[in-house]
């Protein structure tokens, strides 16, 4: 029974990016000049959720995510598939002493003539999916042995 929870809980990020990677590179999407960002709350401290977050981003194959402690924000190196590009970008700020409020920026990027050319590819579904990985995560690193 753990074997399968365990097997379950890797695969899932795995088939969430792949299927973000294909259809980013299937769809135009809307040029777009601000990127999008989605807000969540979770109930969890600023550290655990900044390195939750960060799991998640590795977990669907954005590189490694760089935290900093001191703006409480992760971000992702760029995703380079053919020509585009995507990063994610995430910001935590305490709102009381229990719950914390997670924003959430994916960019996708086309190459065009002129440089690189944001593009909207990602919808509230979308994002709700990475708040569900995140708070997955969150109670993996919540419930962590140290």
């Amino acid at each position: 029974m753990i074997k399968r929870k365990t097997l379950f809980i890797f695969l899932l990020p795995v088939i969430f990016a792949t299927g973000f990677i294909l259809a980013s590179c299937k769809e135009e999407g809307e040029v777009i000049t601000k990127p999008d960002e989605f807000a969540h709350v979770y109930e969890a401290s600023e550290n655990k959720l900044l390195q939750a977050v960060a799991q998640v981003f590795k977990d669907k194959g954005f590189g490694t995510a760089a935290i900093n402690q001191e703006t409480n924000e992760v971000e992702s190196g760029y995703l380079v598939q053919d020509d585009w590009r995507t990063k994610g970008i995430a910001r935590v700020k305490k709102i009381n002493w229990k719950e914390c409020e997670l924003v959430l920026s994916v960019i996708t990027e086309k190459k065009a003539s002129n440089g690189w050319e944001m593009r909207r590819l990602l919808g509230k579904k979308q994002y709700d999916t990475f708040f569900d990985a995140i708070e997955l995560q969150l109670y993996q690193e919540m419930y962590k042995v140290k």
